[in-house]
């Protein structure tokens, strides 16, 4: 009889596991397509700049994500962000989303300027993972024009973001690239507070276009 239980046991966990993993698949499937839609939307005109970013790049949230906050940037615009991906690997749980993984695929368009904004999906990674991260990814960049744009001060995961945003400042600092806190701006939020309403989208771009400017 016990043996018949255990064995019960094991494939009710087996059961779970397996719906657990199809969850899984068909959510980090949707933030792909959502990915390769803002993907296709290339803005403005002049110089090429990339933008690398999470869920604020792709406009998670917005009723069109056109309004993100790149769109305020001057140049022709390139996004390549996805919702939940950072720095560290752990970040997201879906395979092979972190920014130096996914930066090949953004320096396949000619990019006069990189930005790379993120940081808020590393507040519960260990200081290494976000400092292997960002150095696999600033290797990768190594010539190019970089702009980091560190994480914004969201209520819902504002100690994380404040010790990710001195863990973003140091590394750049340490990789000779410009970085832009925005630990201490003053954005408005969604009710999740964490995403941008469509005015934080606005005064994001703003911030980030000034530093770009000078």
């Amino acid at each position: 009889m016990g043996a018949v239980l255990l064995a019960m046991a094991i494939v009710v966990s087996l059961l779970v596991a397996a719906h657990a993993s199809g969850t899984e698949a068909r959510h980090c499937a949707g933030l792909t397509a959502r990915s390769q839609a803002r993907e296709r939307i290339v803005t403005g005109h002049g110089r090429d700049v990339v933008v690398i970013g999470d869920s604020y790049s792709v406009g998670l949230g917005l009723r069109d994500p056109r309004t993100s906050w790149p769109t305020q940037l001057p140049g022709r615009v390139h996004v390549y962000g996805l919702s939940g991906s950072g720095f560290s690997t752990g970040a997201s749980p879906c395979p092979g989303v972190s920014y130096a993984v996914r930066e090949p695929h953004a320096l396949g368009a000619d990019a006069d300027l990189v930005v790379v904004e993120g940081g808020l999906n590393d507040y519960d990674q260990p200081a290494d993972a976000v400092k292997a991260g960002f150095r696999s990814l600033a290797r990768e960049l190594r010539g190019h024009d970089v702009l980091v744009v560190g994480p914004t001060p969201a209520p819902s995961r504002l100690a994380g973001a404040r010790r990710v945003d001195a863990l973003l400042r140091h590394e750049s600092a340490r990789a000779g690239v410009r970085y832009l806190s925005m630990i201490d701006g003053h954005f408005s939020y969604l009710g999740d507070q964490l995403h941008l309403t469509a005015s934080g989208h606005t005064e994001f771009g703003r911030v980030v276009a000034r530093a770009v400017a000078g």
